[in-house]
């Protein structure tokens, strides 16, 4: 049987995740914003929590922590798993990673996957079978996490390692920064008819649009600017024909930092 996903709007623009196994009755929630919308969606569905899986240390990943495991208090053990490198700024946890060790989450394998970047440290989870990545502040629809602690050739090379996933991928990252990003994204190619046509199809839902948020590593290596630093066509676009991936992705980056 294949795992559930509940996908959670917390604060303004934040993402929590919740997976779920019906036979086993396993719920993983995926960063932690705040507790009461997840809270609430928990008690609708009746889903006990048996893990919590944290990408990275902001505030707005883990300061519902606290208030979550306390409502869960007196019926459940709750895994905590996060980063090792990282275990220093999160709460406790249960179970430390090393980068890109695995290990089982709802009765999947789930593999781990250095993506520091945004933060040093930051994790990505990946359940292949599944087929879902949740990515936090790394890989972003349409874009991605700002360098606040790692440089351009880190983040580039986290990037690097979620396009070797399988295109069918889902992402499920920690942001609805859509609006920005699409208008970014057809500032540097405004003649991209992916782009336009995703941008478009996002206006005309409104937010949030989970379908167009969450899509594959598919589309989002024909519409994330960041994922086309590869590309000959933006090269071009940018005036850097011929020069190194990672320095299109560092021009990329600082143009979406002053957009």
């Amino acid at each position: 049987m294949s795992l559930k996903l509940m996908i959670i709007p917390c604060l303004t623009d934040n993402f929590a995740y919740l997976v779920h196994n019906d036979t086993t009755g396993e719920t993983a929630l995926v960063d932690a914003p705040e507790a009461s919308p997840i809270l609430n969606v928990l008690a609708a569905t009746g889903w006990q929590l048996s893990d919590i899986l944290l990408t990275h240390h902001h505030p707005d990943h883990i300061d519902g922590m606290a208030d979550i495991l306390a409502a869960f208090s007196g019926s459940s053990n709750i895994r905590v798993v996060g980063s090792k490198a990282d275990a220093h700024r999160l709460p406790a946890l249960d179970l430390a990673l090393e980068m890109g060790e695995g290990f089982t989450l709802c009765q999947e394998a789930c593999q781990t996957m250095d993506v520091s970047g945004h933060t040093v440290g930051h994790i990505a989870f990946y359940l292949p079978k599944s087929h879902l990545a949740f990515t936090g502040d790394s890989l972003m629809a349409m874009g991605c996490g700002r360098l606040f602690e790692g440089s351009f050739d880190q983040m580039w090379a986290s990037l690097s390692r979620l396009m070797s996933l399988p295109d069918g991928t889902r992402i499920l990252s920690g942001h609805d920064y859509m609006a920005v990003n699409e208008r970014f994204a057809l500032s540097v190619e405004p003649n991209n008819t992916q782009v336009i046509t995703r941008a478009a199809a996002h206006r005309a839902h409104g937010a949030p649009d989970f379908k167009a948020l969450h899509t594959t590593l598919a589309h989002e290596r024909l519409t994330n600017p960041f994922l086309r630093a590869i590309e000959p066509e933006m090269k071009a676009a940018l005036g850097l024909s011929g020069q190194p991936d990672a320095a299109v992705f560092a021009e990329l980056r600082e143009r979406r930092n002053n957009f």
